[in-house]
């Protein structure tokens, strides 16, 4: 169950990532146009519009994300088994279908019918579709029909169940909807507190992969909350509207650039060096962008403790913004792109004054890990004991601090880098699977108790994760596509 969980938080970042091209295109149109909404400049209505087509059909965007991440295969023919559950399930249960099947009048029709173009749906026939071909896209059929046999029937397959799905949500849907929305209002009830709240939760769920769901509650419309669409939208409430996004802003761009410092200068003098990309990377992910693994897997198991005060500083920040309605928001991640582009939102509130919380958090973070890493003597990088880092540099045949210089024959840097997550796993044998999320490598491994974490940070990964006796993961970083597409490449 914890592995399909995961599996599912990996595949919900494919649709999340596009993200940041409606926001990018929503936020040169209000900055075009910032009152008008694009009614004053075709330009800007020309972006907005582009924009909002990605925002609106969030839907079955999840649809196909959820079903080539849960498929065995990324196939095309998965993509295309989830477009055509989902158009079925849609039009069958669009407001006026209902009322003919019902034989009721249109205005008694469910409001929840008028929200099934959803995220929520479109997870389901994600991995409606996933299962669908894991199951039948070898099946054989009998020679007459042998044309739809394979990957063609799973499309076919997959229009029939959700036909039966049409069916359950036809009565099922309004009782989930109406429990979501008790959710959802309940959770918005809860103003500051609430918020504060989900920034808590969101940031311990970070080591399980599974905070992406946790965020589709809040930030899609899932629970009709759908905080980033709203936020984008005319029907966002200023200094309310953003709530669950902007207290992010000052940790993702201030908070962990200030751990990732304390860490650098907490390393040993000879090692600081050795250690300074790292940090530095990560930082920079940060601030700019918001991807703050990088930094937060440095320190997230080697000082639990310290990642529980990282979470209630998160959780903290979003209750000070909703406090007092400082509102900015993003398309991708609280970084430095989203917020710029934020700035001409018509419904950001004092966005400035998230900056200057900003500045506090970053003499926050800094002062905590640099007390805490020196009076707990916790191990980040840099400080190893000298018996670690001479093994280290032993095992690799030369002296401490000489330059990382494999020879694999190839001279692209991420087939070499590949070569060593590879060799970090325990081997091409033992891989079964590989697949990835916005900065991790997950592998589906034979052992995992195979695993080498030295080999694997020695090549540049933050951390790795391994959970059950199969399951493991590898941070990489931001890069970590190029990096999946070497290793994937290396594997076949």
């Amino acid at each position: 169950m914890f592995s399909f969980l995961q599996r599912l938080g990996r595949s919900l970042m494919l649709p999340v990532a596009v993200l940041p091209a409606a926001a990018l295109l929503m936020g040169i149109g209000y900055w075009i146009d910032p009152a008008g909404w694009g009614a004053n400049n075709a330009a800007a209505a020309f972006f907005i519009k582009s924009g909002s087509a990605i925002l609106d059909h969030l839907g079955i965007l999840f649809a196909i994300g959820v079903a080539l991440g849960m498929s065995k295969s990324r196939d095309g023919a998965v993509a295309l088994a989830a477009v055509v559950g989902f158009l079925v399930v849609t039009n069958v249960l669009a407001s006026d279908s209902v009322a003919n099947l019902l034989g009721i009048k249109p205005e008694e029709v469910d409001r929840g019918f008028a929200k099934i173009d959803n995220v929520f749906v479109g997870i389901i026939i994600g991995l409606i579709a996933a299962w669908t071909f894991n199951k039948f896209h070898q099946t054989e059929l009998p020679a007459a029909l042998a044309f739809f046999s394979g990957r063609r029937l799973v499309p076919i397959l997959v229009a029939f169940f959700a036909m039966l799905l049409s069916l359950i949500l036809l009565f099922v849907w309004p009782l989930v909807f109406g429990a979501l929305i008790s959710f959802g209002e309940w959770m918005l009830g809860l103003g500051a507190v609430g918020a504060g709240l989900f920034g808590f939760f969101n940031r311990l769920l970070i080591p399980t992969g599974l905070h992406h769901a946790l965020n589709a509650v809040f930030w899609f419309d899932v629970a009709g909350i759908n905080d980033i669409g709203k936020f984008q939208s005319k029907d966002a409430v200023k200094g309310v509207t953003g709530m669950y996004q902007a207290g992010f802003f000052p940790v993702m761009m201030f908070g962990m650039p200030g751990a990732a410092l304390a860490m650098y200068h907490s390393a040993k003098t000879a090692r600081k060096k050795a250690v300074a990309g790292i940090f530095l990377a990560g930082a920079v992910s940060a601030f700019l962008t918001g991807v703050t693994e990088p930094v937060e897997f440095v320190f997230m198991f080697v000082a639990p403790a310290l990642y529980l005060i990282h979470a209630i500083l998160t959780g903290l920040s979003m209750f000070i913004a909703a406090t007092f309605h400082w509102t900015a928001g993003f398309g991708f991640s609280a970084g430095f792109i989203d917020y710029f582009l934020s700035l001409k939102n018509p419904n950001a509130n004092e966005p400035l004054m998230l900056l200057l919380l900003g500045v506090v958090y970053f003499f926050l973070y800094y002062g905590i890990f640099r007390f805490a890493i020196k009076a707990l003597d916790i191990k980040t990088p840099g400080r190893e004991s000298d018996e670690e880092i001479a093994a280290m540099a032993l095992s690799e045949g030369k002296e401490v601090g000489a330059a990382d210089d494999t020879t694999t024959g190839r001279t692209h840097k991420y087939d070499k880098l590949a070569e060593r997550v590879i060799q970090g796993v325990g081997g091409a044998d033992n891989v079964e699977n590989m697949t990835n999320c916005a900065t991790r490598l997950r592998f589906e491994l034979k052992d995992n108790s195979l695993v080498d974490e030295q080999t694997l940070k020695r090549a540049g990964s933050a951390g790795v994760i391994k959970t059950g006796r199969k399951n493991a993961q590898v941070i990489i970083g931001t890069h970590v596509q190029q990096v999946a597409d070497a290793v994937d490449k290396y594997l076949k």
